[in-house]
């Protein structure tokens, strides 16, 4: 018995829009990394793109447990001395582009190197309900309905 190991000529990928009103920050950028990765298909080869193309639409709509959207905070350092800066989640949503949550969330959990450069050119994230995108026939998935705490309740 032989391991599969898919081509890249091989691949079938989908388009996917979630819309992320009232969904989970965390348990939402979990689905959305599966689904860019292509761990949900039994064809999935690590080497591979083999993932689907994910849209999001209302990525400002989404929403965190607990007091996290005002007490977690997204560091990074500007390269000067003393340069750490930070923002918190409730500065960025509120900011003049909410769907980086979605965006640094999904990118933090997929594994860093040229794959991971690719996976991130096929998430496409937007912060209202309107996307470009309807010619690729994207089929919606709700995320909401997959577990009941991916929603806010």
């Amino acid at each position: 018995m032989k391991t599969y190991s898919a081509k890249p000529g091989e691949v079938e990928k989908k388009w996917i829009v979630i819309d992320a009103n009232g969904l989970v920050v965390g348990r939402l950028a979990t689905i959305i990394a599966n689904r860019l990765r292509g761990k949900h298909k039994p064809t999935y080869t690590p080497h591979v793109d083999t993932g689907d193309n994910v849209i999001v639409v209302n990525a400002k709509k989404v929403v965190f447990t607990g007091k996290k959207y005002e007490d977690k905070k997204y560091r990074w350092h500007t390269g000067h001395p003393g340069g750490i800066k930070s923002r918190t989640p409730r500065q960025i949503i509120e900011g003049k582009f909410p769907e980086r949550v979605v965006e640094k969330a999904v990118e933090r959990m997929i594994t860093r190197g040229p794959m991971h450069r690719k996976l991130m050119g096929n998430l496409k994230v937007y912060g209202g309900p309107e996307h470009p995108h309807q010619a690729q026939n994207p089929v919606p998935l709700d995320v909401g309905k997959m577990n009941s705490k991916n929603v806010k309740v």
